[in-house]
């Protein structure tokens, strides 16, 4: 059976980090197959909205999402998690500019 990286052509170095790969990881956000294509989707630009600590950033499937105003403003939040299912809050770097 092929893999999805061999039958969409990813490059080795995409191939390496892809979520299919590595089971639990977001696609990641330059990914050709990760853009989102919903009238919903706006990248957002306030760093308020960006940084929000209530955010639960590790419920969104892709990359992508996280910097979505939808998204941001409408995900689920930290409060909303059920168990003790503590993960890492996205990558810890993602805003260094």
């Amino acid at each position: 059976m092929a893999r999805c990286w061999e039958r969409r052509g990813c490059d080795e170095e995409m191939r390496s980090r892809c979520p299919h790969n590595i089971p639990g990881e977001p696609c990641p956000a330059d990914c050709r197959f990760a853009a989102c294509a919903r009238d919903t989707h706006v990248v957002c630009q306030d760093f308020n909205v960006l940084l929000n600590p209530e955010r639960d950033y590790d419920a969104a499937v892709k990359e992508i999402c996280r910097f979505c105003v939808h998204f941001l403003e409408r995900g689920p939040s930290l409060a909303q998690r059920e168990g003790d299912d503590v993960r890492r809050q996205g990558n810890p770097n993602r805003f260094l500019l």
